[in-house]
């Protein structure tokens, strides 16, 4: 089987990264072809069936000299007039089955959401994808309005994950700051207005007062990194926040396991995949209220520090008992995996596509 991915490649890292590497290491480690196309602004050298494309012109090319049995696209965010421009050029190669995973939770709510039905551009484009991936029912639902059938839909949640060893070290920062404190929280995501990190930084100086040895740790990267370095420093808690930066997936799922909790305040959020990894592993979770929080979540409502502290005291005052991983991880990857094959064991070829 070759497949060729299209999406953000790692780093930094995120949700939507950390799917598309996990369902290119399994299927390169079963001995299937996987190349990968990174569709964000960030460059690099390209190496190791990773391509990284300066222009529309150069990523055509690309997609037209590259082998593949299966394109896969990976969208999260916003469905832009770009991004569906390059859909429908995908639907154009010959000899190749088209998948779209769309990983925006919140677009079925948006106003472009609300507005879904078969007579539009999007549908059209939809209808055409030989699959589609949805990360949760509501957009599978979504897909179902725009008019694509049901047989070409699959819901299947985007992480996968191996059990970290306990006993790999982390890198030196972090091992520092995880030993100095107790409990500490971990807050995973980008540097970003919608994620109210402020919010958390704040509440840490009740939190310090209470647990005198606590501490948090926020991964990530994003254009909010220098004022929040600023905030952090002006504070007289200072020592007890490390905000370290963009983290590897690899560490982040070995901070997952070893914190108390994760905290995910926002003030928009999809379906996120770092609260899925979380309660994987066993992790408490503490998430501002969306609407499509798995069960298992502690909710709060969105920028409500007074509810933030409630929540965290609450947790850490419980001492929980942790509830070990049930399954491989790699669960959601098989299914699209099996996915492709049921597409490639079609008969109908991509001229045969009818919207």
């Amino acid at each position: 089987m070759r497949v060729l991915q299209l999406g953000p490649y790692p780093p930094p890292h995120g949700g939507v990264q950390s799917n598309l590497v996990s369902i290119r290491d399994y299927l390169r480690s079963a001995g299937h072809e996987c190349r990968a196309i990174n569709l964000t602004r960030f460059r690099r050298r390209d190496a190791d069936g990773v391509y990284y494309p300066a222009g529309a012109a150069a990523l055509a090319w690309l997609l037209w000299r590259l082998p593949a049995d299966i394109v896969h696209l990976h969208f999260g965010g916003d469905l832009t007039p770009r991004l569906l421009g390059l859909l429908f050029f995908c639907t154009l190669l010959p000899r190749r089955k088209t998948v779209l995973s769309f990983h925006s939770g919140g677009y079925p709510s948006s106003p472009a959401g609300r507005s879904a039905a078969p007579a539009t551009v999007r549908g059209y484009v939809f209808r055409r994808l030989d699959g589609v991936i949805a990360v949760n029912p509501e957009i599978a639902a979504l897909f179902r309005r725009f008019g694509v059938r049901q047989e070409r839909i699959r819901t299947i949640l985007p992480f996968a994950l191996k059990a970290p060893d306990p006993h790999t070290a982390l890198p030196p920062l972090l091992a520092e700051f995880f030993a100095a404190h107790q409990p500490v929280l971990l807050t995973v995501g980008l540097l970003e207005p919608e994620y109210d990190l402020a919010m958390q930084i704040d509440v840490m100086e009740e939190i310090v007062r209470r647990f005198p040895r606590a501490g948090l740790v926020i991964a990530g990267a994003g254009s909010l990194e220098e004022s929040l370095r600023s905030r952090i420093r002006g504070k007289p808690y200072a020592q007890h926040i490390l905000l370290y930066g963009d983290m590897p997936h690899a560490v982040t799922i070995r901070a997952t396991l070893d914190c108390d909790a994760l905290l995910r305040t926002t003030l928009y959020d999809g379906d996120s995949v770092s609260v899925r990894e979380a309660l994987y592993l066993g992790t408490p979770v503490i998430a501002t209220d969306n609407g499509l929080r798995p069960p298992g979540v502690m909710l709060i409502p969105r920028s409500n520090p007074a509810r933030l502290l409630e929540a965290i005291c609450g947790l850490l005052s419980a001492n929980r008992a942790r509830r070990p991983p049930a399954g491989d991880g790699q669960e959601n990857v098989r299914a699209v995996v099996d996915f492709y094959r049921e597409l490639l064991a079609t008969t109908a070829g991509s001229e045969c596509r009818r919207a």
